[in-house]
């Protein structure tokens, strides 16, 4: 597949629109024990965590919907602690998570934003 069935190419389409936004990235696909974290951003005193699901038209998980299950979600939670222990500064800032699902292979490129209220 092309670079466009990527999910590297999915979190730039994302990373994108929120930069658009005013948000400014401050960690990309960041790793702890815990977990992964898509994207890190920040705008004024608001931190934002970003989950991307790349799918393509039909897919069986509802777009990425269904992979963002309880465990996923308890280990985003994990990894969101550990990033905010290695940057004491964003103890600060409020914290939003969203879940981006990026469809891949279409005409109609529109990403769909979840807001995650609750990690675990």
């Amino acid at each position: 597949m092309g670079s466009q069935c990527s999910g590297g190419w999915a979190e730039q389409q994302a990373l994108q629109q929120l930069e658009a936004q005013g948000w400014r990235l401050l960690d990309r696909n960041w790793h702890c024990r815990w977990g992964e974290l898509d994207l890190v951003l920040q705008r004024q005193q608001q931190l934002l965590v970003v989950e991307v699901k790349g799918r393509r038209t039909g897919h069986r998980d509802r777009h990425g919907l269904d992979a963002f299950h309880s465990a996923k979600r308890r280990r985003m939670a994990r990894a969101i602690s550990c990033w905010r222990a290695v940057h004491p500064a964003s103890a600060e800032q409020l914290l939003r998570v969203k879940l981006a699902l990026v469809p891949l292979m279409t005409s109609r490129r529109t990403i769909r934003w979840i807001d995650v209220e609750r990690l675990c």
